[in-house]
């Protein structure tokens, strides 16, 4: 029976058909490593079939490690009264784009704390500035931006309205971690919700911005709520298909709150690796998969191609989060373009909407 049963899963994948949620449930339970691979590349070449590997070059920015929400999973934050804590000037921004752009890049990862004193009007006159230069600004996820509202007392379609017009291009799909208020609640309690974060990214799509998507697993989640997660992304894309793109990466706990208060092993790369495959199948309104090279190194980053994912993300010529969580790869523009060749497959610098560079 159960032989049967997968087997009509996986004619479904082949045929391009949606699996369902119980579906996913016995993929992640029984179907092996390989196997859940070969479903995973099937999808990429189908939606993919030109062998292209794209990724971006791009910097990330954080223009402040304050924050309020002090969450439980973050190594990078300062409470408001640290005073080590910082807030990069407008000099200060205009260095690292200018560094950026030298390096071929075209956009800027643009997020920061839960400032709890600085205005809307703080975060307008900083898009403004950047804008003059020409940078493609990726910034400002939905935790900000349901910040953003509750500091400044308008409604979140007001918010990305005003930061449309001075300057805001994308947003990223960062804060996301798991959607399910229970985790939420537990990891990250000051932190918008789960429907606060769909409301953003709904409210972005309608107003005309893409935005990317994320999942950050393997801390206290079940199963069954990385599905959730994964659902309500699916729902949202079949409403408004503004996601360009989904990226999966296992929680880092060296350094944060969160492994003092649990036991938590760090994620293997074989257990990344079905992740990201049963993400690929799941997932099959989103056209683009992107790899994690920035948790998991360049050796796995290759063989998520091999696992459902098209691109190998950003060059991050500057990344500070995660390495605040004892994690520091790096990799060139260069280095990029050889694991990609090495893998099999043609790189292309991209856009964010997946526009290709000429």
């Amino acid at each position: 029976m159960q032989n049967r049963e997968m087997a009509g899963i996986e004619e479904k994948v082949f045929a391009g058909e949606r699996i369902t949620d119980q579906e996913f449930l016995i993929l992640a339970e029984e179907a092996d490593f390989y196997q859940l691979a070969f479903l995973a590349n099937g999808i990429r070449e189908r939606l993919h079939p030109e062998k292209l590997v794209t990724y971006v070059v791009d910097r990330n920015i954080n223009y402040t490690d304050i924050c309020v929400s002090a969450c439980k999973f973050c190594a990078f934050f300062k409470a408001p009264e640290d005073k080590e804590g910082y807030l990069l000037s407008h000099d200060e921004l205009g260095e690292k784009i200018k560094e950026t752009q030298d390096l071929g890049g075209t956009q800027i990862l643009l997020q920061g704390g839960l400032h709890p004193d600085l205005p809307l009007e703080y975060y307008e006159d900083m898009l403004r500035f950047m804008k003059k230069t020409g940078i493609h600004i990726h910034g400002f996820s939905p935790p900000e931006i349901i910040h953003f509202a509750s500091i400044s007392n308008l409604s979140v379609a007001e918010v990305i309205k005003r930061l449309i017009v001075a300057g805001l291009d994308s947003i990223p799909g960062g804060g996301a971690e798991i959607l399910s208020d229970r985790v939420r609640e537990s990891t990250a309690p000051r932190k918008c919700n789960a429907d606060q974060w769909i409301a953003v990214m709904e409210e972005a799509h309608i107003q005309g911005l893409r935005t990317s998507a994320t999942m950050m697993f393997g801390h206290i989640e079940t199963l069954e709520e990385r599905l959730e997660h994964l659902r309500r992304l699916r729902e949202l894309q079949d409403r408004t298909g503004g996601f360009t793109a989904f990226i999966v990466w296992p929680f880092q706990p060296d350094n944060t709150a969160l492994i003092d208060q649990v036991k938590i092993e760090k994620t293997t790369g074989y257990s990344y690796l079905k992740m990201l495959a049963l993400s690929r199948i799941y997932l099959d309104n989103f056209k683009n998969i992107q790899a994690s090279w920035v948790t998991q190194g360049p050796k796995i980053a290759q063989l998520s191609l091999f696992f459902g994912a098209n691109d190998f993300g950003s060059t991050m010529i500057e990344e500070n989060v995660v390495a605040a969580a004892g994690v520091s790869f790096k990799l060139s523009e260069k280095e990029i373009r050889t694991l990609v060749t090495d893998a099999g497959f043609q790189p292309h610098q991209r856009l964010m909407d997946y526009t290709l560079v000429s």
